[in-house]
């Protein structure tokens, strides 16, 4: 206890007095570790995050006691430990993950290790690599932003440790690294202009393609579409280059499903033949472009129908007989492409019947009482267009409700939806009306995508989330080909007039989030400041993430360079990126403290001096210094001459009460330098 009461009065006697300059020189630089630490606890491991802090606390500890540094017998064994744990977690040391959490480790067990002046540029090193590698996981503002308060408390940590005289305060300390800062960004943002870009994203390493991400899959089974639905995440953005059409009409085809086991709706096996796509188009086509997020899948977005294919640099894009666009590989990086896309035709009306044959299939054995509706359905009507509005009347008239949150079916899905829970989502309705069409002998299909989408007031795009995930029908009907049905709308016709953020009842899950009409008074004011985020972020997405080699070249051709080559890039970037170091540092230069020339010499003299085994101590001045070196052991005649000098010098600086004139001053730098050349 008495120990205890003795280490407490330590402590608040040590607050009391403040931190030595040395304590907090070295907590500044621990808390410029952990700032750029923080972003990494989202996504590593929580052991590591917990493991890195306590030796971050126990290196805070050190410092603030002023205890000696663990011994390397004891940091050794905590060092393997950490990498084993590492190895068991990832079982490699390779890659992006691995790799991180050793830096993440390797820095915080390095701040244990400081027992020297090359040791603390070591950690600053560590900290900048650790820096950078939070772009391996996010590229937003937010990100940049983080990462620039880290640049700077890292710059404000490294010179608090090179001060040799005066500490200045912290806040001034922060202003000199924040000013160090905001001179390197012009040259930054020159060498970013218009140094030569490299093909595909480049905070990415090939292994890490292939992460789970949020987005619309190739199939569809009950729940899935409803689950996607949950995520506020972008699917994609739209700039329209014509006008833009009403919301009902923006339907975004994805992957088209016609193989159905019972439960689950697959692309159709080769689907790729016959190759054709006959598309007669009535009125001309919208032309648009989509700036479309990381997906992992081989779908790009269009609307409906595609007549134009667009081109990617690092993809080959076809469009299939279904007209769906893909991509020859998985798209793992944003991409932008231009498309048209009519809104106004007749798909396949010539279709064969062998390919049609193809979008009739089911499996036997399931949904007998779907199978019993049908046969009543066509005794009673007159064609196809018939049995298809009476199915869509049906859902209409009856009690068949629209819910994100639909009750189980069995194994006769289709049974259990139409004659038992009448509750579904749009795959629910999309996938029981393509069954009950099938039935009835009428080639159909379910397309999946997205519909509608939110237009962002302040830049003019439009936004598709992920909440916007849909599904609808399309059958082919005798002279007409094919056409799109959507079921859903017929229940639920709100969901294609508006968002689905806008259709969705009170309380659930977040309207806020979605900031839609139903948040209450401040709605208008949310959505604005809604509108202005994802206008900056979208901004940020297409000037600087996606600031790619055509867009560079595009920009470059605007300034009237032609076709740009690698050797003429990096000639004007070394060019400009030279020009605006010069206009940066010219002002520094001129408005620099200028010194006394006389001033000049001095130090000149001292440094010579210096080197050769007398230096000047801080305290001395020239009278001083002239007395000890009298008794230096230095040639006669490099004595004489520094004696002389330093004589000299005490006469111009200190001896004469008026300003001496342009003559006799320059008569005596010029003696001054004589006796600097003969001291040497």
């Amino acid at each position: 206890m008495k120990r205890n009461a003795l280490h407490a009065a330590s402590l608040r006697e040590q607050l009391s007095r403040g931190l030595s300059r040395d304590k907090s020189d070295t907590l500044l630089l621990i808390g410029a570790c952990a700032l750029v630490m923080i972003p990494h606890a989202w996504h590593l491991p929580a052991w590591v995050t917990l493991a890195a802090g306590a030796l971050l606390l126990w290196r805070g500890w050190i410092t603030f006691r002023g205890n000696r540094m663990p011994a390397r017998w004891l940091l050794l064994p905590v060092a393997l430990v950490l990498m084993m744990g590492v190895y068991q977690s990832y079982r490699t040391f390779l890659g992006r993950e691995a790799g991180v959490c050793m830096l993440v480790l390797l820095l915080a067990l390095k701040l244990l290790e400081m027992r020297a002046r090359r040791d603390l540029f070591v950690v600053v090193f560590l900290s900048f690599f650790v820096l950078l590698t939070n772009f391996f996981y996010s590229q937003t503002i937010a990100t940049a932003l983080l990462a620039a308060a880290g640049v700077i408390a890292i710059l404000s940590a490294q010179m608090s440790f090179q001060f040799t005289g005066a500490h200045p305060p912290l806040r001034e300390r922060l202003g000199m690294a924040l000013r160090l800062f905001l001179l390197a960004a012009p040259l930054t943002l020159v060498l970013f202009v218009f140094f030569p870009r490299i093909q595909g994203p480049f905070w990415g390493m090939p292994g890490d393609a292939t992460g789970a991400r949020t987005g619309l899959s190739d199939s569809m089974e009950p729940g899935k579409i409803a689950d996607l639905t949950l995520s506020p995440e972008i699917a994609f953005r739209v700039h329209f280059l014509d006008a833009a059409p009403p919301p009902a009409k923006m339907y975004w085809r994805g992957p088209v499903l016609g193989n159905y086991d019972g439960r689950r709706w697959l692309p159709l096996a080769g689907t790729t033949l016959p190759p054709s796509t006959r598309v007669a188009v009535r009125g001309k086509p919208v032309r648009y472009q989509v700036t479309q997020e990381p997906g992992n899948r081989q779908s790009l977005f269009a609307l409906d129908v595609p007549v134009s294919v667009p081109q990617l640099p690092q993809h080959t894009v076809r469009l299939q007989p279904d007209m769906q666009l893909l991509a020859a590989q998985a798209v793992t990086e944003r991409v932008r492409y231009d498309v048209a896309s009519s809104l106004d035709y007749q798909l396949q009306a010539d279709e064969s019947p062998v390919v049609l044959r193809d979008w009739m299939e089911l499996p036997p054995g399931f949904n007998p009482k779907t199978h019993e509706f049908a046969t009543q359905l066509r005794s009673r009507s007159a064609d196809d267009l018939d049995m298809v509005n009476a199915v869509l009347q049906m859902f209409r008239e009856q009690k068949f409700s629209y819910t994100l949150r639909p009750p189980r079916v069995g194994r006769n899905g289709v049974d259990d939806f139409l004659f038992s829970t009448r509750a579904g989502f749009c795959e629910h309705y999309a996938g029981a009306f393509v069954v009950l069409m099938r039935i009835l002998d009428i080639p159909a299909r379910v397309v999946t995508g997205y519909q509608g989408g939110e237009l962002n007031q302040v830049d003019g795009y439009l936004t598709v989330r992920q909440s916007d995930a849909h599904a609808w029908a399309e059958v082919w009907l005798a002279g007409r080909g094919w056409v799109r049905v959507d079921p859903t709308a017929a229940v639920a016709p709100d969901r294609v007039e508006r968002n689905l953020a806008a259709n969705r009842p009170r309380g659930e899950f977040g309207n806020l989030l979605f900031f839609d009409a139903a948040s209450g008074p401040w709605s208008a004011a949310l959505q604005k400041l809604r509108d202005n985020r994802d206008a900056i972020n979208n901004a940020w997405n297409q000037w600087v993430l996606d600031y790619t080699p055509a867009r560079q070249r595009g920009f470059l051709q605007s300034l009237g360079i032609d076709d740009p080559d690698w050797g003429t890039l990096a000639a004007l970037a070394l060019t400009l990126g030279a020009a605006v170091t010069a206009l940066v540092a010219l002002p520094l230069v001129r408005n620099r403290e200028k010194m006394d020339p006389a001033e000049r010499l001095y130090r000149k003299l001292c440094a010579d001096l210096s080197r050769a085994g007398w230096p000047r101590a801080a305290h001395e001045g020239p009278l001083s210094y002239r007395t000890r070196l009298r008794e230096a052991a230095l040639p006669p005649a490099r004595q004489r001459a520094a004696i002389a000098f330093l004589e000299l010098y005490e006469s111009l600086r200190y001896g004469m009460q008026d300003t001496p004139n342009a003559k006799s001053a320059r008569a005596a730098l010029h003696q001054l330098k004589s006796l600097l050349k003969r001291s040497r």
